[in-house]
């Protein structure tokens, strides 16, 4: 499978040490990534919120003379996507939106050839006794999702979806019960309180391990490790297609890294069946 534009996008920015604005530049290319060939610094640097020099120098960052080198570079890899952009004028608005949901889906394909990030998240969640999972905002659905079935592998999986300053109170509280890591959802629009949350949570001892839309999100400096899902930007509301897709092999890469995950699902199985929770 070929990279998508923000997977070749993702790898021109690695292995390079970039500072927050030319992180938040970097992140805004990346949402955009079919449309950022095409675009002058001006209309970048508006888009990511920064200064047109600031455009100009992230490009000699990444090793280029100026932005019109770095544009004429993302043109010569993105000839197809222009096809394709093409090709997507035919859709109506709600089209549009499962188009860039089905290509943000093909992103995370790609990504996952490489599965050694996932499964190394994998054994890091699966060690944790207990496993606080973290979701705030527009990501707490995701981590709500992600406990409930955490919960049928794992022996002690807490929520935290609620802020406020009792948040830090039950960080502190699962790492005097035992806790070694944690996971973050993280999506835009970026709460600050998460990424306060996620430096205490260093701060305590913990290893954070972070679902966010970029690998240039504002949580990258307070995460560990961090595995990108973009979301869709087509309507009012962002969609998320791709970092629940993410959390479910999470799951399944933490399963497979605890030993008795198969005898606790069978066991939650036989309790079910025994209440009669479910209609057949």
């Amino acid at each position: 499978m070929s990279d998508s534009p923000a997977a070749r996008l993702q790898k021109l920015f690695e292995g390079h040490r970039l500072t927050p604005t030319q992180r938040r530049i970097a992140h805004c290319m990346v949402r955009g990534a079919a449309d950022v060939p095409f675009l002058s610094s001006v209309e970048l640097a508006e888009l990511a919120g920064v200064s047109q020099p600031s455009v100009t120098r992230f490009a000699v960052a990444l090793g280029f003379d100026g932005y019109p080198a770095l544009r004429r570079h993302l043109r010569e890899v993105a000839p197809a996507e222009r096809a394709v952009a093409a090709q997507e004028d035919t859709y109506n608005e709600y089209q549009q939106a499962v188009q860039g949901e089905i290509e943000n889906l093909r992103q995370l394909s790609a990504m996952l050839a490489d599965p050694s990030p996932v499964e190394e998240a994998g054994r890091v969640l699966a060690g944790s006794r207990p496993l606080p999972v973290l979701g705030l905002r527009a990501a707490s659905s995701q981590a709500r999702g992600f406990a409930y079935f955490a919960a049928k592998v794992h022996p002690d999986v807490r929520l935290l979806d609620e802020g406020g300053s009792m948040l830090a109170d039950r960080i502190d509280a699962a790492a005097a019960a035992g806790a070694s890591a944690l996971l973050c959802f993280a999506l835009p629009r970026h709460p600050r309180e998460v990424a306060e949350a996620l430096d205490h949570a260093r701060e305590a001892g913990l290893q954070v391990v972070t679902v966010a839309d970029s690998a240039f999100a504002p949580v990258a400096r307070s995460s560990d490790l961090l595995i990108p899902a973009p979301v869709g930007t087509g309507l009012a509301f962002d969609t998320a297609c791709a970092p629940m897709l993410l959390g479910r092999v999470l799951l399944e890469a933490m399963a497979d890294a605890l030993p008795d995950a198969q005898a606790r699902l069978e066991a939650f199985d036989a309790r079910a069946a025994a209440r009669g929770l479910f209609v057949e």
